[in-house]
């Protein structure tokens, strides 16, 4: 996805955000049932100016959060973070060098990427947690927030830190999962092919790649762009039917979803 994309898709997914929480503060969010709404619009805002404040100094900010970020109302200290997270990405070329935690892209480009695909997810705990309507997330989004869930976060940190994930492989057999995002109108087929073995949680494929021969693996997930996205993230509405088809392993798929956790917590 070029950086202007992900721009539009962050303005569009901030915008409903906004738009749902007000009158719904005091809800709980089921997708994150140790907070309120009012507590996910403060983290959003928090995580907004974090990143603002790391590309303005180039270092992780000391002393955080400032106390005013304490005192200020949610829905104030959104609207705030948000235009100051914007302004910094317009006086930035995306290229540009900022520190960030994954070592492999050290710019600007990288929080634009994951401040889009971070407030897709919140925009979806917000309608939850609002008890309104989830709405569409764009399939070339989806496939993105996909592939950086499964290589930005969960592949990178296991070979990084593996020993926070020693819990969740250290009895792993060795296990093979395809997940595979189906075609639209507006995406073709994509397909990931994730291995694990105790200290591995390794990726092939994604948008524009191929996976290198045949593989029967242990467990199969299918589905839209979008269902693949919200059920690799534990974002599927409560109480309703996964939109996703999942097969095989019970047990390998627990060993997965568990370095998911680990890995996003």
């Amino acid at each position: 996805m070029k950086n202007s994309r992900y721009l539009e898709c962050l303005e569009a997914d901030y915008r409903r955000l906004r738009e749902v929480v007000p009158g719904h503060l005091e809800g709980r969010v089921p997708t994150c049932p140790e907070w309120s709404v009012d507590d996910l619009v403060r983290h959003v805002g928090e995580v907004y100016l974090h990143k603002t404040t790391a590309m303005r100094e180039g270092a992780e900010p000391e002393n955080w959060p400032p106390d005013y970020v304490k005192d200020a109302a949610a829905i104030e200290l959104l609207d705030d973070a948000y235009r100051q997270l914007t302004g910094e990405f317009v006086t930035r070329d995306p290229a540009e060098p900022s520190g960030t935690w994954y070592g492999p892209d050290q710019t600007a480009g990288f929080w634009i990427r994951r401040m889009a695909q971070e407030t897709v997810i919140h925009r979806i705990d917000a309608e939850l947690g609002a008890r309104k309507q989830v709405t569409p997330v764009a399939d070339d989004l989806a496939v993105d927030g996909i592939d950086e869930l499964l290589k930005v976060f969960v592949s990178y940190s296991v070979s990084n830190w593996a020993s926070y994930f020693t819990e969740a492989l250290a009895d792993s057999p060795g296990h093979t999962f395809l997940i595979t995002a189906e075609a639209t109108t507006a995406s073709p087929t994509v397909s990931w092919l994730v291995t694990t073995a105790p200290g591995q949680f390794t990726v092939e494929g994604g948008p524009g790649e191929r996976i290198s021969g045949a593989v029967t693996p242990d467990v199969t997930v299918t589905g839209a762009p979008a269902a693949v996205l919200r059920w690799a993230w534990n974002r599927e509405t409560p109480d309703e039917p996964s939109l996703v088809t999942i097969g095989g392993d019970a047990g390998a798929l627990a060993e997965f979803q568990r370095c998911v956790v680990m890995a996003t917590q």
